[in-house]
C-alpha cells in the first residue's frame, strides 16, 4: 500500500481503496476456510459452534490491536461481532444449535 500522503488524486486514491478491498477479501476467504475446518474439528471433539468465553476473548483482541492501530476500536468491535456471528451460523450448519462453556 503506498503512503497515503503520495496520492494526489482521487484516481489513484481509488485505486489504492479498491486494492485494499481486495486484499480484505481475500483475507476473509482465508478465515472463512478456517473456519469451515475448526466446525470439522469440533465435531470431532464433540464441541459447540458458539462457545462464548471464546468470542470475548477474540473481540477482547481485536479491539486492542485496533485501538494500537489507530482504529476505532468500538469499529473494529461491531465489525467482528457481526462476523463472528455470521461463522458462528456457518459451524452450526455442520454441528447444530447449542451453548459452550
Amino acid at each position: 500500500m503506498r503512503d497515503p500522503q503520495e496520492i494526489s488524486t482521487m484516481d489513484e486514491l481509488r485505486i489504492e481503496i479498491d486494492a485494499l478491498d481486495a486484499a480484505l477479501i481475500a483475507l476473509l476467504a482465508d478465515r472463512t476456510r478456517l473456519v469451515a475446518r475448526a466446525a470439522e474439528i469440533k465435531l470431532g471433539a464433540g464441541l459447540p459452534a458458539r462457545i462464548p468465553a471464546r468470542v470475548e476473548d477474540v473481540v477482547a483482541k481485536v479491539v486492542a490491536r485496533a485501538g494500537a492501530a489507530g482504529v476505532d476500536p468500538g469499529l473494529a468491535e461491531v465489525l467482528w461481532r457481526e462476523m463472528i456471528e455470521h461463522f458462528i451460523a456457518q459451524e452450526e450448519r455442520v454441528l447444530g444449535k447449542g451453548e459452550g462453556a
